[in-house]
């Protein structure tokens, strides 16, 4: 008796491969409201805030503290990212470079999101209070209230939202600074804190001026309607030439780190040397360029930072 497959059965083979995508295509969307691409640095940041602290105050390296750190402050960060979505979903709709995003796409509903975002943010503060101490906590729910309720409307309202969202966005550093039980009160933190606080001009100026028209559909006032161009060069010279001479202060100059310090030197110029391109041509391939070398500056100045410090 020959076989026939029946409509059933075809519907039944469909119907597996069908409902396993359907669930990839939900997690991967839960996985974008995140943000891992940000959150990438904030851990590179908690890192190196935390390995600086043990090391300086010559502490047993706890590398279970660390864990604790980066998974409390990364939740944190997550449910931020979330709620930012969650905030900003009608304008995400009307940008080009953010109307797939998971929420402003209509893929999930914006209720989603909110108890999302609640949830992660909630679960990385209680983690960071119950298994790091209070003050970790503490400066990732001000990071976090900061963000949002700050940074995020005045982008609305004023070009100088960039300087309001730089003091939140360079927390991370001393969340794990104080998650290794350095004081707050340390230098050597709030170097670190510059570090960051410094790079966000150059990196997200180049951000702003590739997506300039994209940002003034949505109704985004991140750059002065008139003399747009001299407010991208001021904000991107002056915080570059002085997160320059930062970083040169912050590592050795003597013989013993004079590696350290040449890699500094040589890192920071080539962000110069971006920056400055950027300022002179105000073009959407110099901005890229220098979005990149942003990206790339980051991370191996941490790199040099930390090695020095072994």
């Amino acid at each position: 008796m020959n076989s026939v497959s029946t409509p059933a059965l075809e519907i039944g083979r469909v119907a597996q491969p069908s409902r396993f995508l359907a669930v990839r295509d939900l997690v991967r969307d839960f996985w974008t409201l995140t943000k891992p691409e940000v959150n990438f640095l904030i851990v590179i940041a908690t890192f190196t805030g935390f390995y600086l602290a043990a090391v300086s105050q010559a502490n047993s390296f706890r590398y279970d503290r660390l864990f604790h750190a980066l998974v409390g402050t990364l939740l944190v960060a997550s449910g931020a990212g979330v709620l930012n979505q969650f905030l900003e979903h009608r304008f995400d709709a009307r940008m080009r470079r953010t109307s797939r995003r998971p929420i402003a796409a209509g893929r999930l509903r914006p209720s989603t999101g909110l108890w999302f975002g609640t949830l992660l943010s909630a679960l990385g503060a209680t983690y960071l209070l119950l298994v790091v101490n209070y003050l970790a906590s503490l400066l990732a729910v001000a990071t976090l209230g900061t963000y949002l309720f700050v940074y995020t409307p005045l982008k609305r309202r004023t070009p100088l939202s960039t300087v309001a969202g730089a003091f939140p966005g360079a927390v991370p550093p001393l969340i794990g600074w104080v998650a290794a039980g350095g004081s707050i009160t340390s230098a050597e933190a709030w170097i670190l804190y510059s570090l960051l606080f410094l790079w966000q001009f150059p990196h997200f100026m180049a951000i702003a001026w590739m997506y300039r028209e994209d940002y003034a559909r949505a109704g985004y006032y991140l750059l002065p309607q008139e003399h747009d161009h001299t407010f991208v060069a001021w904000l991107t010279a002056v915080p570059s030439l002085a997160l320059f001479v930062v970083s040169v202060l912050a590592v050795d100059g003597t013989t013993e780190g004079i590696l350290q310090y040449s890699c500094t030197v040589v890192l920071g110029l080539g962000l110069l040397y971006y920056a400055a391109r950027l300022i002179l041509f105000r073009s959407r391939i110099a901005a890229r360029h220098l979005l990149k070398a942003s990206i790339i500056y980051l991370p191996l100045e941490f790199l040099i930072l930390t090695v020095g410090k072994r």
